[in-house]
């Protein structure tokens, strides 16, 4: 704690920065002003302005009007900084009282003086010195109205005043060069008519466009290179607007070319322009301004752009082929996972078809075909996450109650070999995600710390919330393994899809791959920082929110307790999942209608809407998308509701669910219950 703040008698000097160290420095016994704690409130007032003020201030105090100032005004004491701070004005300015003293008795007075770019000799420590000051002087009165002191604002303008004399200096120089510069017009203009020829020759033959436009883009000149590239003649095009020849997608860019031009600038642009015959060419522009015309140079780049494109399609190519080769690696151990995974389901389902199976054991089974079912969900979210393909459905979740959920299942995954230390904040950090993709992004982490340990070491788990900026708030999830670190040349690789380095059917190398698509898609990112031997630390940062996470209990809730009996339009083109949706509906309480498509459905809301609470519709269907379904429902019948279901959509996946309610295959009765109350509670 500094002594200002500690001392509440000093809290008047509180801002002065150095000026109020130099205060609190000085050894102020004997001094007629005392020590600064019994200084009086009428000094103490215009001595904090001056301690606090941007600009240089002084302020002479008391009969023999001892001098304080604040920080900015300490370039202009020099030498005189270690011990001018309370001593004596004709101390301080011994060499300028001559000058000084006549100007503060005036102010002493009551007449106030102001004056600028004065000139002053001081004595500095290079010696002499003329400089010059801009100051002005009043007076201070006491709470009696005596005069107190002097208050002074002060600037030196020795570097301005000398900047003055050097321009009128260069100003006569200017004139005597234009003089002469007079006396040389008749060369020039001989020289100018010459270059005058000369431009005009290089303007006839060049094979790029080169035109003049005034300010508004009217066209004032081109040359003939227009006619052998785009097929016009002088006369189709001066003035006209040159906007009226560009590609309506590309007048934006033009214009604000144009603008960038007029303001000195020397902007580049590859414009789309139309040919005479109807065609577009590509033209690459660059343009520079004199005060009153626009001159251009535009270069045929139609034959490049092609080849560029051509080399893009060929990369992409390239890139397709190597995927579908890595995808070929891939098929055998995610086949052997869905087939491990379909084992379980037909083996439980054989088991409870038996009469004889004990009831005992039945829920065992059912447990397992749950648990098979979500593993499986899981995958194809993992897969469908690495395309960059996969509809989230965000929600409020507080990460630290997350994490401490996923705490067992992590500690299983590691091993008894690997020690799991997790830290969490006390405040709840809460983030704007997908649950279940959260869940897999941290999971995935913590598998990859786990090998990069080879079985031995420790994981910690870090969560803490950090600003990046006033305006954004981040939780940061940091995973810290102590395994052997990623090469430098690797580092780059490491969130590539399918990229490992583990043995051939030991890994797919998705699981990095998801954290960074899950990363991107939530709107933050994911770092890392590693050094060989060392370990290495991979932080996820999400965007921070406030507001309170989703009940967990809602979802318990959401199958335990009798609800309203709701009426629902079902539009599912699948079958088998069009009879679980009506069964799950009907176990929840609702009545409902069941249509294969959106012209059904339509037909179906033409007869009476109202007898409908809500629509739950598929999105990928046959005809009308649920998207386009959803959209026009809203039109025509807004007072329904609209809960739209898909595993798997190109335009959620690119667009989102367009402000619908979404559920994500393959759902829960739980979760579909859970969605249904939050329709019902808006």
């Amino acid at each position: 704690m500094s002594v200002v703040s500690s001392d509440p008698k000093l809290a008047f000097l509180e801002g002065g920065g150095e000026a109020t160290r130099l205060i609190l420095a000085r050894d102020w016994t004997g001094h007629p002003m005392g020590p600064p704690q019994d200084w009086p409130e009428s000094f103490r007032i215009p001595l904090s302005l001056v301690l606090n003020s941007p600009e240089s201030m002084i302020l002479a105090w008391g009969p023999d009007l001892h001098f304080f100032f604040n920080e900015t005004y300490f370039p202009l004491l020099g030498p005189r900084l270690s011990w001018a701070m309370g001593a004596r004005f004709d101390e301080v300015w011994a060499d300028a009282l001559e000058q000084a003293r006549p100007i503060i008795d005036d102010a002493l007075a009551g007449r106030t003086q102001r004056f600028v770019d004065l000139p002053w000799k001081l004595d500095t420590d290079r010696g002499e010195a003329h400089t010059f000051w801009s100051f002005s002087y009043s007076r201070v009165l006491d709470g009696e109205g005596k005069v107190a002191g002097l208050f002074i604002f002060t600037n030196e303008t020795t570097a301005r005043v000398h900047a003055d004399a050097a321009l009128r200096e260069s100003q006569a120089q200017l004139s005597q060069a234009l003089e002469e510069l007079r006396g040389l017009n008749v060369t020039l203009e001989q020289r100018i008519i010459e270059r005058t020829a000369e431009r005009d020759r290089m303007w006839d033959v060049s094979p790029d466009l080169l035109t003049v436009i005034d300010p508004e883009g009217t066209i004032r000149r081109i040359n003939p290179a227009w006619r052998v590239l785009l097929g016009y003649e002088a006369t189709d095009l001066i003035g006209r607007s040159v906007m009226d020849f560009i590609h309506a997608d590309d007048r934006e860019g033009a214009r604000a070319a144009l603008r960038t031009s007029l303001e000195g600038g020397v902007p580049r642009i590859e414009l789309r322009m139309h040919h005479a015959e109807g065609h577009d060419e590509w033209i690459a522009w660059v343009g520079a301004s004199s005060e009153f015309e626009v001159f251009s140079v535009g270069r045929h780049i139609t034959q490049q752009k092609a080849a560029e494109e051509a080399l893009r399609a060929t990369e992409e190519q390239l890139r397709q082929a190597q995927k579908l080769e890595a995808i070929g690696q891939l098929t055998g151990s995610v086949a052997h996972d869905f087939n491990n995974l379909l084992t379980v389901i037909r083996g439980s389902i054989d088991l409870l078809r038996r009469a004889e199976f004990p009831a005992e054991r039945r829920q065992r089974q059912i447990d397992a075909i749950a648990d098979a079912a979500d593993r499986a969900a899981k995958l194809t979210a993992q897969l469908l996450a690495f395309a960059r393909r996969q509809p989230l459905t965000p929600e409020i979740v507080d990460v630290g109650d997350s994490i401490t959920s996923l705490v067992d299942m992590i500690t299983t995954l590691c091993g008894p070999g690997i020690e799991l230390d997790v830290d969490l904040p006390e405040v709840p950090c809460r983030a704007h995600v997908d649950r279940s993709q959260l869940d897999t992004a941290i999971v995935n982490m913590a598998v990859n710390a786990r090998d990069a340990m080879a079985g031995q070491g420790r994981l910690t788990i870090r969560v803490k919330s950090e600003a990046e900026a006033v305006s954004e708030r981040q939780v940061r999830i940091a995973i810290t393994d102590t395994g052997e670190g990623i090469p430098p040349e690797r580092l780059d690789q490491i969130f590539e899809p399918f990229f490992t380095t583990k043995r051939l059917g030991a890994g797919t190398g998705l699981g990095l791959s998801q954290v960074f698509g899950f990363a991107r898609q939530s709107g933050g990112d994911v770092h890392v920082v590693s050094e060989p031997g060392e370990g290495a630390t991979f932080t996820l940062l999400l965007p921070q929110v406030d507001g309170l996470p989703v009940s967990e209990g809602r979802v318990a809730m959401a199958t335990g307790h009798k609800r309203a009996e709701h009426r629902v339009l079902v539009v599912e083109d699948n079958i088998e999942v069009g009879q679980f949706a009506v069964e799950a509906l009907q176990t929840l309480g609702s009545h409902t209608v069941t249509t294969t498509n959106a012209a059904a459905a339509m037909e179906e809301l033409k007869t009476g809407a109202d007898r409908f609470d809500l629509v739950f519709s598929d999105v990928m269907m046959p005809g009308q998308s649920g998207i386009d379904f959803a959209h026009e429902i809203s039109r025509l019948y807004p007072e329904l509701r609209i809960l739209l279901t898909s595993g798997y959509s190109q335009v959620i996946a690119d667009e989102g669910s367009h402000g619908f309610a979404l559920l994500r295959k393959p759902y829960t009765l739980a979760e579909l219950a859970q969605q249904m109350d939050r329709l019902f509670d808006q």
